[in-house]
């Protein structure tokens, strides 16, 4: 008997693509595909001049390519990751076995994080496996768009139901919300909810229903907040992060020098930037340049243009993400798109957020720009997924 992967609500025709890269299934969504690799082209770009000066010092002045060259290493693989996965079937995650057993891999993963974790800038997310540097997190995040799709699809018509679409998730979330924040990792948290959120929204939760979860996940948010930054000074990890944010400038050659730093190198760029390589706060100034505020260089190296251009080309991604999700052959099709698309367009959002100073410094990475091997990978491995879905998907022209 064949699985019902949930059909879509407007009952409209099949129709075969027109456009794209011909496949497997059907037409690869070429527009999707451009905007993909025009990110990471960029990515790649900025995130070599950004990094030149530290990896310079690192090196002790031998070479100042060695994060670029692991980048590139990173994303040849991400991209061979995504390729091959646009050629295999996304119902295969439509497997008990598949959906849960990612999930409790996650969990797993998460759990050994805490047990065996490498700690960096006061949060330990790492783990090490092998010859990788593992970050848990990254897997998370899909994988709990997998489970989350599968269940919706699975309990569709009973997701109105405060007993099915509201408590099971909520459990499940849960679990995997307080192993976040013990890392801690506030930023994945919140994204994680806010995807899982606009998912169950999708699949048919009230939104009295969502309301009373979203107030339970805010209180629980602050207190797990509340408690985990307790320290013998008082409040010190989130404390920090929330001084920078208020008050930029307020020991600026202390606790608040990142964000400071950030804000100089925004501003000194202008409207058209000081030039491809030119930047002056990569030299040892701002920290954390080929990660978190890889941004931050493109805003002083590219301009008020660059950025902008930057911006939109994440926005088209999403705009593109949601019309190949209207065309998935079926809802398990349409959820994991509208997640897998939801999740790098908040994460990019909150990553250009922190860097302007407009809201907290999270510790979120800018999708196929920062540095991260794990990171890079997923985000394209899942890209591989939503162009099997379009393969299969009815695209009109």
């Amino acid at each position: 008997m064949a699985e019902n992967y949930g059909t879509v609500a407007s009952g409209r025709k099949q129709t075969k693509a027109r456009t794209g890269i011909r496949g497997r299934y059907g037409y690869m969504d070429f527009s999707f595909l451009l905007i993909i690799c025009t990110l990471l082209v960029i990515g790649i770009i900025m995130m070599f001049s950004a990094s030149y000066a530290w990896a310079l010092e690192e090196s002790g002045g031998e070479s100042g390519t060695g994060y670029a060259t692991k980048q590139m290493f990173m994303a040849s693989v991400g991209v061979v990751a995504m390729i091959v996965i646009s050629y295999i079937d996304y119902h295969k995650f439509f497997k008990p076995i598949a959906s849960i057993g990612l999930y409790v891999l996650c969990v797993v993963l998460l759990l050994a994080v805490l047990l065996k974790g490498i700690t960096e800038g006061g949060a330990t997310r790492w783990i090490v496996i092998g010859p990788l540097n593992f970050q848990p997190s990254e897997l998370t995040k899909f994988g709990m768009i997998i489970l989350f799709s599968y269940l919706i699809v699975k309990n569709y018509k009973n997701m109105d139901k405060f007993t099915v679409g509201i408590l099971p998730f909520g459990f499940l979330l849960g679990i995997v919300v307080v192993l976040l924040l013990l890392q801690p990792h506030l930023s994945c948290t919140i994204l994680i909810c806010l995807v899982s959120a606009c998912l169950m929204f999708v699949g048919g939760v009230r939104w009295k229903h969502i309301f009373i979860l979203f107030i339970v996940a805010v209180c629980a948010l602050l207190l797990g907040v509340y408690i985990l930054s307790r320290g013998d000074d008082g409040f010190t990890y989130f404390a920090t992060r929330i001084q920078s944010w208020l008050d930029p400038f307020s020991d600026e050659k202390g606790k608040t020098w990142q964000t400071c730093q950030s804000l100089i190198a925004i501003g000194s760029g202008g409207v058209f930037g000081l030039g491809l390589g030119e930047s002056r706060q990569k030299f040892l100034y701002l920290p954390e340049t080929k990660n978190d505020f890889v941004f931050a260089i493109v805003c002083e190296e590219l301009g008020f243009i660059g950025a902008v251009t930057i911006v939109l080309l994440f926005a088209l991604l999403v705009i593109r993400g949601f019309y190949i999700a209207s065309k998935a052959a079926d809802k398990f099709g349409m959820l994991i798109t509208i997640g897998v698309t939801v999740q790098v367009g908040i994460q990019a959002f909150f990553n250009i957020a922190v860097v302007s100073n407009l809201i907290p410094n999270t510790g979120i990475s800018l999708p196929f720009f920062s540095y991260g091997g794990t990171a890079l990978i997923m985000q394209l491995a899942e890209m591989g997924v939503v162009l099997n879905i379009s393969r299969q998907a009815s695209m009109d022209t």
